[in-house]
Parts: structure tokens; sequence; C-alpha cells
């Protein structure tokens, strides 16, 4: 599992575990697994979309922001 944890300027969006999540990031979609490489990456308008396991995937539409993924905590700073 992955730690999630998705800010806005309006507080927190969404603070959880998840299998995997995928983002909308400038050169692309991208996915992060647990015990991915550690990232900084920018994110571009779309959604980001995490799968916590329970079947259900949970979907935010952005604007932009960027993301940082290190030891299985992913930090997610958007608008």
């Amino acid at each position: 599992m992955i730690s999630i944890k998705i800010l806005s300027p309006s507080g927190t969006i969404y603070d959880g575990e998840a299998l995997h999540a995928t983002f909308p990031g400038e050169a692309g979609a991208f996915a992060v697994y647990p015990s991915h490489a550690p990232i900084i990456s920018t994110l571009v308008k779309g959604n980001i979309v995490c799968f916590p396991g329970n079947g259900e995937k949970q979907i935010f539409s952005i604007q932009n922001g960027f993301v940082e993924v290190r030891n299985n905590h992913v930090t997610v700073c958007v608008e």
C-alpha cells in the first residue's frame, strides 16, 4: 500500500492508503505503486485516480499542481 495525501489551498482533499494511483503528468499520465522510485513531477489539468483496494476508485479533478513520491508516501499539492 501507498499513503496518499492530496492538499489544496482550501484544505486536505484526500488522506488515505491505496494500492496504486494515477496522475496527469506534464509528460503524460503515470501510475505510482508501492516501492516506486522517488520522484517529483508537475501535474496538469486532468484526474488523479486513487485505487484504495475496496473495489471503488476515488477520482479527483485538478487544474495543476505537483506530486512528490518517497518511501511509499505520496504528497500532492493541487489547485
